[in-house]
């Protein structure tokens, strides 16, 4: 059997998209005013699957999963400027695709590779995407 656990959280930070290889113009036709920088307070749900630890009736203990998100999300990202002060971001584009991809390498290196990891990364209240590493 096994049972999905969950954990909310949240970071504020700027970017703004922009392909380095376009120049003003097509930059502008295709990312409109997300071209320019600007913020968003990102909310996330990071959801890992596996079988119950007969031991300690857990999953993954929650208090360790907080200390992973703090650790490898919100100490990275919160109140930073994507595009600038992440040098993994430098030359990807950091659409909230490639955010979640980066957020999910970060995470999924520390958690047992028998657990399955799935992040959905909300950048705004109807806006979001969700990875599970397929």
């Amino acid at each position: 059997m096994k049972i999905t656990i969950s954990r909310k959280g949240h970071f504020s930070a700027a970017h703004k998209l922009y392909n380095n290889y376009w120049n003003h113009e097509k930059n502008i036709k295709i990312f409109g005013k997300c071209a320019y920088y600007h913020g968003h307070n990102y909310k996330y749900i990071v959801s890992i699957t596996g079988k119950i630890n007969v031991e300690t009736g857990f999953v993954l203990n929650l208090q360790n999963l907080k200390k992973i998100l703090f650790e490898e999300i919100e100490t990275i990202f919160d109140h930073k400027n994507i595009n600038l002060d992440l040098k993994e971001f430098s030359s990807i584009n950091p659409t909230a695709e490639n955010i979640v991809i980066f957020m999910w390498n970060k995470i999924n290196k520390r958690i047992s590779s028998d657990l399955d990891l799935k992040i959905t990364l909300y950048e705004t209240e109807n806006n979001f995407v969700e990875y599970d590493g397929k």
